[in-house]
């Protein structure tokens, strides 16, 4: 709330320059800021009296707007990449999707690693175990288990995500 929506009979007042002025009168409060030339507002309506200050509105609007677009900037999504395998798969094959998984991590993304069981092959789940739990040996200095393996239909699937950065 600014200016003329502040209705309350007594506010606590902080000027510009961040220093109390105490419990004054709200049409008081409103009448040094027009004099100032600025905008009176509600920081915290909660409090008894609310507290009001002092301040030029589109300024600090523009700068709380210029802070969340900051914050905004730094954020970083978390995204779920895909690795599929099959219960067949040949050692060089596996390296590459390792190195993949790898660069996926080092990225700071999650990664899936699913075993596509096709036909008969649903009768080798523990050859999948296998191949998902040496996996995971593998990727261990840049990622942890999420979550373990587990049959999902057809498919048998494991969760990685990356370490986190310990700062030195």
């Amino acid at each position: 709330m600014i200016n003329e929506q502040i209705r309350d009979k007594e506010v606590r007042l902080i000027d510009a320059d961040g220093t109390q002025m105490g419990i004054v009168p709200g049409r008081d409060a409103q009448r040094i800021a027009d004099e100032k030339k600025l905008d009176l507002v509600k920081i915290s309506p909660t409090a008894k009296p609310p507290v009001c200050k002092i301040m030029d509105y589109s300024k600090f609007r523009f700068e709380q707007s210029k802070k969340e677009k900051e914050a905004r900037k730094k954020q970083r999504t978390i995204e779920v990449k895909e690795l599929r395998l099959s219960p067949n798969i040949d050692k060089h094959d596996i390296a590459v999707k390792l190195k993949k998984a790898l660069e996926f991590l080092k990225d700071g993304d999650k990664v899936k690693v699913a075993v596509r069981f096709r036909g008969r092959e649903l009768g080798r789940t523990e050859v999948a175990y296998g191949i998902l739990n040496d996996f995971a040996a593998k990727v261990a200095e840049v990622g942890n288990i999420e979550k373990p393996p587990k049959m999902e239909g057809r498919s048998m699937a494991m969760f990685l995500a990356p370490k986190p950065k310990t700062k030195e």
